[in-house]
């Protein structure tokens, strides 16, 4: 990183070791002294700090314990956006204490203004079994944005890695829909992103069906990068799905659910209200036909 120029990078993604004796490809030491951890990460979050373009985006995903760490310093040099909890279970209970949940992701830009926000919407939450509102939203509905709900700072439709179609590591992977949001939100074509922990590529593999030009740092080996990208074509149909089901109310399959479940559509509610409005002017227009009769 050191050898990179200041302010040369519109996006950096971080997902660092976390420091719980994991075993790594590249053979790393994933289980030294918390002073030794916290040390080391000052190093590269600092170098993160220098390589960011003013306006420029940085996302840190770890632990929660080790982002209250990563926050405090990043607090000094730049603007906090959002503490993003996706809710993804990452290790079994243990007693006296509450279940971990979630996964930190910390959002932060060079300056309070970020260069690029690309506004993104999800569709309505619906039961998965009868397709029914999970939500109710009264009166409402009608006024419901046709292109989706605003996402919010929870995530809890990132899947983790775990399946053998999906997964092309030993260690744990990151979801290619989470990388795919991430870049879609906070750069435009033609952008530089950068990775410092390239692990098994997702952000590389985002970043170029994306269209955006990229920089990645792996210290171990860089075959299983090299085979994704051999192997590109089923990932970038899986973003294309991704996007399909993206900014909008409603995807096909949901709309297809709900009209065999009866449940409302915007066009229903477009609908209804027709007929409202033509019954209302049916009813003014015999008003004042029984007025002129009187």
């Amino acid at each position: 990183m050191k050898t990179m120029e200041d302010e040369s990078i519109d996006l950096i993604f971080a997902d660092p070791p976390f420091n719980l004796d994991k075993k790594y490809e590249s053979g790393i030491n994933d289980k030294v002294s918390e002073l030794e951890y916290l040390e080391w990460t000052e190093k590269w979050v600092l170098e993160c700090v220098r390589l960011l373009k003013q306006g420029g985006s940085l996302f840190i995903w770890n632990l929660p314990k080790w982002n209250t760490y990563i926050s405090s310093l990043l607090n000094h040099y730049l603007d906090f956006k959002h503490w993003i909890a996706v809710d993804i279970k990452y290790r079994l209970p243990i007693k006296n204490r509450l279940y971990p949940a979630h996964y930190s992701l910390l959002y932060y830009t060079k300056g309070e203004k970020a260069n690029t926000f690309n506004e993104q919407r999800l569709p309505l939450e619906v039961c998965r079994h009868c397709y029914g509102d999970i939500h109710d939203y009264g009166g409402y509905k009608d006024k419901l944005n046709i292109k989706g709900i605003n996402l919010t700072d929870i995530w809890s439709d990132i899947p983790p890695v775990r399946h053998s179609k999906y997964k092309t590591r030993g260690s744990n992977e990151l979801s290619l829909k989470l990388l795919e949001r991430i870049i879609s939100l906070a750069t435009n074509e033609g952008d530089i992103v950068f990775d410092p922990f390239g692990g098994s590529g997702t952000t590389y593999i985002a970043a170029e069906i994306l269209k955006r030009r990229w920089i990645g740092i792996e210290i171990g080996s860089t075959q299983i990068i090299k085979n994704r990208f051999d192997d590109i074509e089923w990932q970038r149909e899986y973003v294309k799905q991704i996007q399909e089901n993206t900014n909008t109310l409603f995807t096909e399959e949901m709309k297809l659910k709900r009209r065999q479940f009866g449940h409302w559509l915007p066009e229903t509610l477009k609908s209804k209200g027709d007929n409202s409005k033509s019954k209302r002017e049916k009813v003014q227009k015999e008003e004042i036909q029984f007025k002129l009769n009187f």
